[in-house]
């Protein structure tokens, strides 16, 4: 009987002693051997979990909960409100960084940070997208497409068509019954967003191009196993269908402009596939095949997954809201009140005197957080606040952070657009779309597309929700369970949309 008993407590501690050494592997070969003591001791607290998982498991069982900020909490927790800790994720020892001042320095100083997203993002967005190319490159590809995406005229001539098509897609809702409005809502940002880069309007295609990018982003967060069964696995393969698809558009694009090269440019109108195969550097140097695939590719799926999601929010949060809504409703009404006799759209002009409607935008980015985290490297040993992130670890600057600070947003779990009245935001405190000179490119379209969209929701319709308490999904992106099932209803004080 002692014996058994003894047997048992050596076997105990020896499990016991075996998972104590295994968990400070990743400390003791990343730590004391890579640094030494020297930076060892300067770097911020926190552990690098397990070899290989690291605090994945902790991180993913954080954001398949209903409570994704318990992940940075118990951070907190174990060592005091510091800012910054030391993991181990996404295959590689890296700094989460989660104050204003820390974001705001790892995302601007290019001298001593550079992009530094996981292997598997790289593969699955392209190696010559925005995410992927040195900061030389990435100044030189921001500056070609910068006015095709952002510029004045082309935000100008993307009215008119945002404009017919969220009119038709609204129509269309009212008399469809019970829909999952945030499905609909993807669909119709990805009609937009393909209309605008490859002058498509076929609805087969959109939403055959649209599941393929459905399933390329469940992979973007998941750990990189490329094995079947596993989301990078499909991923792979989305990436490699919608590679094909849009290699067979550049092909035949300049098949037609080999057999017809002073025609081409006759057509009314050039879409930003057309854009990206004229534009030249200083040096008169064109983008390649690759290049115009991953930046097509980036463009099409940033463009229609975070206008989708928001609008989708924006709209849950006013119709939830009512002093809100009745707030931005008339605003938007007296917009159209002020249009010039004869005049049936929108133009920027009126967008611009969108002032309410632009802090119920600001403030569902705010609460949403699309965008958890940018993915930086260290160029060399950067002293931040104290402490030291080595060079060659990775650097996630943790957006969460800054945006539920309840020194800078009060009550920050809130929703609160007159938070926004006379109130700028200090660098580092409002990252919807990143900042410094790796600022999301194509924000203003965005911002455009979400405010098409409310403007007409808000003069003619509502939004009556199945289940208003659904349950939340946190992975890829924030979004309710049912996908916001419910209905889209005339409202029975409906001005004339026209």
């Amino acid at each position: 009987m002692e014996l058994g008993l003894g047997v048992f407590l050596v076997g105990v501690l020896g499990l016991s002693s075996f998972w104590w050494v295994l968990g400070r592997v990743n400390c003791w070969y990343y730590e004391r051997v890579k640094l030494g003591d020297k930076k060892r001791l300067s770097l911020p607290p926190g552990d690098l979990g397990w070899p290989f998982i690291g605090n994945m498991w902790s991180f993913l069982r954080a954001f398949k909960s209903s409570n994704p900020d318990s992940f940075i909490a118990s951070f907190v927790s174990r060592y005091g409100a510091t800012g910054m800790y030391k993991v181990f994720m996404f295959g590689s020892p890296s700094i989460i960084v989660t104050t204003p001042e820390g974001c705001r320095r790892v995302l601007s100083d290019d001298e001593a940070f550079q992009p530094g997203w996981p292997e598997s993002t790289m593969e699955l967005m392209g190696r010559k997208s925005f995410i992927g190319i040195s900061f030389e490159e990435h100044k030189r590809l921001r500056k070609l497409t910068a006015a095709p995406v952002n510029g004045h005229e082309a935000l100008s001539f993307y009215i008119d068509y945002i404009e017919k098509i969220v009119k038709i897609a609204l129509e269309k809702w009212a008399s469809m019954g019970e829909i999952e409005f945030l499905t609909q809502m993807r669909k119709l940002t990805f009609t937009i967003i393909m209309y605008i880069f490859l002058s498509s309007e076929s609805e087969q295609v959109t939403e055959a191009l649209e599941r393929e990018y459905t399933t390329l982003n469940y992979g973007v967060r998941a750990l990189a196993i490329n094995l079947p069964g596993f989301a990078y696995y499909n991923s792979l393969r989305a990436r490699k269908r919608l590679v094909a698809i849009f290699q067979s558009v550049v092909d035949e694009r300049r098949e037609e402009r080999r057999k017809n090269p002073n025609g081409f440019h006759e057509k009314k109108k050039l879409d930003m596939m057309d854009r990206l195969m004229d534009v030249k550097d200083e040096n008169g140097r064109k983008l390649d095949d690759e290049e115009i695939i991953d930046v097509m590719l980036m463009y099409l799926n940033a463009g229609h997954e975070s206008s989708g999601h928001i609008t989708m929010w924006a709209t849950v949060f006013l119709q939830s809201h009512p002093e809100a809504f009745k707030k931005a409703k008339a605003e938007q009404e007296e917009i159209r009140r002020n249009m010039p006799p004869g005049q049936k759209s929108l133009t920027l002009k009126e967008v611009r005197q969108m002032e309410y409607l632009s802090m119920v935008v600001d403030e569902t980015l705010r609460l949403v957080t699309f965008s958890l985290m940018v993915f930086r490297e260290a160029k060399k040993d950067v002293n931040i606040s104290g402490y030291i992130i080595p060079e060659g670890w990775k650097v996630l600057t943790w957006f969460r952070g800054p945006h539920f600070d309840e020194e800078i947003y009060e009550d920050p779990l809130t929703f609160n657009p007159s938070r926004w009245e006379n109130f700028t935001p200090k660098a580092g405190t409002f990252l919807p779309f990143g900042a410094g000179s790796r600022l999301c490119p194509g924000n203003d379209l965005a911002k455009l597309e979400i405010s098409i969209f409310l403007h007409h929701f808000l003069l003619g319709y509502e939004l009556e929700r199945k289940n208003p308490d659904c349950p939340l999904m946190y992975l890829p992106h924030t979004r309710p369970k049912d996908n916001c099932l419910g209905r889209i209803k005339r409202s029975v004080s409906s001005s004339s949309t026209v």
